[in-house]
């Protein structure tokens, strides 16, 4: 894993189906789909920058919500914060999956 990289939970709640989609298909780059509007990402600095500002393109921000949250390094409690009810969904093992 490269050194920098943090895990975020981001999660988003966007009022416009359209919008929903672009959101949608720009968090497919940037991580792992935990739920169809949580995603968990591995990101440096930049990755973050970049996705912040795509994301910002794509929004209505007086309307629609992204929350990021820094949960730390993701071979350390980035992965250990993680608790599941019913199904446990396995958490991403390797690197970033930026496209």
């Amino acid at each position: 894993m490269a050194q920098g990289r943090k895990r975020f939970l981001v999660a988003y709640d966007i009022r416009d189906p359209k919008r929903l989609r672009k959101v949608h298909k720009t968090m497919v780059g940037y991580g792992w789909s935990m739920q169809y509007s949580v995603f968990i990402c591995d990101l440096d600095a930049m990755e973050l920058i970049a996705m912040k500002t795509e994301l910002g393109e794509i929004i209505h921000h007086a309307e629609d919500s992204i929350a990021m949250i820094d949960i730390g390094d993701p071979s350390q409690r980035g992965r250990d914060c993680f608790q599941f009810m019913g199904v446990s969904i396995p958490l991403p093992t390797s690197g970033p999956v930026i496209l």
